[in-house]
Parts: C-alpha cells; structure tokens; sequence
C-alpha cells in the first residue's frame, strides 16, 4: 500500500520593529523576552525593520547584538537602519553598510532592504524618511532580478501611505504643515511601481501596528506597520509555503509577560507553583 505523503510544514516569517534600545530597562527587558519567544518558536526568518536602538549609540547597538546574537549568529534576521538608529553615534550603517537598496535571500523568501533613512536624520526632529528616483530605479532593478517562485518582501523603515498620528506633538505637527511626520514623498510612486512583482512591504516607525491590502488578482501587495514589537508584547507572523504563497492571512504570536508582573496582576497571588531558579 502506497503511504500517504505527509504535508509540507509551512515556512514562517517574523516582522519586528522600533526595539528601541537604551530606553529603558523595561524596553530592553521586553527585546530578551522578544527574542527568547522567536528563538523558541523556530520562526525560519526574521526582519526588523528599523529604530532598534533608542539615541543611535554604539552601546545601544552591542546590546542589540548581544541579545539577538541567536538570530544573528543563525542567519535568520534581516535589518534596516531607522532614523533613531542615525542619530547619537549612527549606527546606521553598521546595521546596513553599503548601497541604500540590497537584497538578502532566505529559504522561499526574497527580501528587498531599503534604507529611507537620510542626512536630516541626524536631528531628533526630522524623522521622516527620503527616497529618490535612484532608490526607486535600484528597487525595479531589485525586483527585475527576483527569481520566479519566491515570497517578494521590501523592507524599509518609513512609511508608505498616510497613517494617523499617535500622539499630541505628531498632531501638532501636521496641523502646522510640518512633514516631520508624514509618509514618505515617494512612498505612493514606490507602491505603483512595484505592483505586481511584490507580496509584502514591510515597515516600522509609528508604533501602532496596521495592515493595508492594496491592488487585487492575480497577485495582491500587502503592506504592514509592525508597531514597536517591544511595547506591543507580540509580533506579526506570515505563514507562506516556500514557494512564493501566502498561506492566509498573518498572526499574532504573543510573547509572554515577566513572571512577577503576572503575580502582581493577580495580587502577588497567581495559584500557580512558584517557577524553579534553574
């Protein structure tokens, strides 16, 4: 009797964003347990997209690379520099050296990193990103070369269509007219461009995760905001079958919360067995 072929386990794709260390203890606290849950999880590939360090100081980068050494040392996670990550000592080259637009390919999946970060990030107000049409022509080309049979993500750190503002000074902001807070310039001509040979844009720098799908049949463009995956506790997860597909749409995996901050929830009383120093 001829045995059954057991199904393909699916591949999945992790997106994180704005870690945002060095600011604070509880914020790095949040990147251990982050990356101790997708270590745990087997999450084949991991992007993060920007701000993964608060003031853009070396120190805030070595304790980046130390935490997510496990990632790092693997293989399975893809950095973009965000505009935090410019200022202080700028780390963002270190955490993308070279051309603003490169490709990184992993088991089933394409990745085009783009840095939108730009010299006027040097300053904690403008933090809007930049792209130009030789960024724009070097993503065409980038995708032009993408083999056939592969999920396409674009990962970058800015956003790409309006989003609202989160808080009181973003509002002020945009009521003055400022563009320190709006979407990139070039965010809708990179959309059109790339329509039809791209599955995913991925991005990060407003800390509420949202999700847009935009164009239809025969191969939609999904666009997600990940939030800052350090204050959210949870991380978005696309699930895709190595050949190109989505299967689906995306999950949540949430990331579990420190031991005594549940014991205080339950007024120092969880009913549960005290964990074991192991």
């Amino acid at each position: 009797m001829k045995q059954k072929s057991r199904p393909a386990v699916p591949a999945r794709l992790a997106h994180i964003s704005d870690l945002h260390f060095g600011s604070g203890a509880e914020t790095d606290a949040n990147a251990v347990r982050l990356c101790a849950a997708l270590v745990e999880s087997g999450i084949d590939t991991i992007i993060a997209t920007g701000d993964l360090t608060h003031r853009g100081l070396r120190r805030e980068l070595a304790l980046f690379e130390s935490t997510f050494a496990p990632l790092l040392d693997a293989g399975r996670l893809i950095a973009v520099p965000g505009n935090h990550d410019c200022l202080g000592d700028d780390v963002s080259g270190d955490l993308m050296p070279g051309a603003r637009v490169q490709v990184s390919t992993r088991p089933g999946v394409y990745v085009v990193r783009v840095n939108s970060t730009a010299p006027h990030n040097r300053s904690w107000i403008n933090g809007h990103g930049s792209l130009d049409e030789a960024d724009l022509d070097a993503i065409d080309a980038a995708l032009d070369a993408a083999p056939a049979g592969l999920l396409v993500v674009i990962a970058l750190h800015h956003h790409v269509l309006p989003m609202p503002e989160e808080h009181a000074m973003e509002r002020l902001s945009s009521w003055l007219g400022f563009g320190f807070t709006s979407e990139l310039a070039r965010g809708r001509d990179l959309l059109r461009r790339v329509r039809g040979r791209c599955d995913l844009v991925l991005h990060g720098h407003r800390h509420v995760p949202r999700g847009a799908r935009l164009f239809g049949p025969p191969r939609p463009m999904h666009v997600f905001n990940a939030g800052s995956s350090t204050e959210l506790g949870r991380v978005r997860l696309f699930a895709h079958d190595g050949a190109g597909a989505l299967l689906g749409g995306p999950l949540w995996l949430d990331v579990p919360a420190p031991w005594d901050t549940v014991a205080e929830a339950f007024g120092g009383e969880t009913g549960f067995p005290t964990p074991l120093a192991v």
